[in-house]
């Protein structure tokens, strides 16, 4: 067995997927049920500690969706944050799909903001993946797009920031969808960062790129290991096919010490999408279709994902904060990779962030009518 996984490109035809639940060459990377608790668990624990041993942090958690193009508003949102001096400090960041390409930058914080800009409206989405889905179809079915736009901004410098922020205790965990089992994978990013070299900078970026990867418009990742000396491969895509935003893996919500360990904590929840109905004409072509369902699904389905989460929050008496995109006709479609137009979604976020205004509650969403037949209180 190698000690690192392998990757595969291109539309070659793929190996099977590996037999049983655990995969060789990914332990202590990604979170089982009993990992998860551990890894969480010492988080917390350590966070928690007197000022004389650590220094004490509020126990915060970021959650950030996905949504395309709409990532632009997650950046702007952090950015105004850090303009306002209103930042958090987040213990715990999860990422999903462009959140995913967002929760590394939200977790190393302020100082990585010029970064975080540039990756979202320096143009590079524009140049590399095109702008309104017509025209950029072609590039956008090809996956040197997404891998030459995220690894400029992945490399060793990041991978060491991660794994020292790892080493104190922070968690930053990434979702990716495994088609074999049909099932969510999180990803501990900060336990790849902390393995070091060019082999943890090179799996670092190809979570990213997987949990990038929507279905259609961008190609699977492949990870390949060998078991026994016999090869096979996962195939893993969009993590926001199976979970389009999480706090932390699936067990963990039912973890009988959560609300001890999560004392002053408060979740934060930034939806890179409209959550509010958008009326519109939908052309009646192929493009306009499938950029007006690409939109409604992410509105459903996030709308459903924020209904669990503040379920949750509730029945722990955390504090929820969500923000989302506010309907806006000149916004364009989360599949335009336009750089003015997700210039005009970052300057709105940092504009709201900078305001005051960025933050709003379950309670104010219920009654907005964006969770629909939600009561959490």
């Amino acid at each position: 067995m190698s000690d690192w996984p392998g990757r595969r490109r291109g539309g070659s035809a793929r190996l099977p997927p590996p037999p049983g639940a655990g995969v060789p060459g990914f332990d202590g990377l990604r979170l089982t049920v009993d990992e998860a608790e551990e890894s969480l668990a010492e988080a917390a624990d350590r966070l928690a500690l007197p000022k004389s041993l650590w220094t004490r942090e509020d126990f915060n958690l970021l959650a950030i969706s996905g949504g395309a193009a709409g990532g632009a508003f997650g950046a702007g949102a952090l950015v105004g944050l850090t303009r306002a001096g209103a930042r958090p400090h987040f213990a715990i960041v999860t990422g999903v799909s462009t959140g995913a390409l967002l929760a590394p930058f939200a977790f190393l914080g302020s100082d990585w903001d010029d970064e975080l800009a540039d990756a979202y409206i320096g143009g590079h989405a524009n140049r590399l993946l095109g702008g309104p889905l017509g025209p950029a179809l072609g590039s956008l079915l090809r996956a040197e797009g997404l891998e030459r736009l995220i690894s400029p901004f992945v490399g060793e410098r990041m991978i060491d920031a991660v794994a020292r922020e790892h080493a104190a205790g922070r968690r930053l965990l990434v979702a990716t969808t495994d088609l074999d089992r049909q099932k969510t994978v999180i990803w501990d990013m900060g336990a790849i960062a902390s393995r070091g070299g060019e082999a943890a900078v090179a799996l670092f970026r190809d979570v990213l790129i997987a949990s990038s990867s929507l279905p259609g418009l961008f190609p699977p990742r492949r990870f390949r290991i060998e078991i026994d000396g016999e090869a096979f491969e996962e195939l893993h895509v969009d993590g926001g096919v199976s979970t389009p935003l999480f706090l932390m893996p699936e067990a963990m919500l039912r973890w009988k010490k959560l609300g001890r360990r999560l004392h002053r904590g408060r979740v934060y929840v930034i939806v890179n999408t409209v959550l509010e109905q958008a009326p519109r004409t939908t052309q009646p072509n192929l493009p306009s279709v499938l950029m007006r369902s690409f939109d409604t699904m992410l509105r459903f389905s996030y709308r459903q994902a924020l209904g669990l989460a503040a379920t949750f929050c509730a029945g722990h008496n955390l504090p929820l904060s969500v923000t989302s995109i506010l309907d806006d006709p000149n916004n364009g479609s989360m599949l335009n990779f336009d750089t003015a137009s997700m210039k005009r979604v970052f300057d709105a976020a940092a504009a709201r962030a900078e305001a005051g205004t960025l933050w709003t509650t379950p309670v104010a969403e219920q009654r907005a009518g964006l969770l629909d037949g939600f009561r959490p209180w």
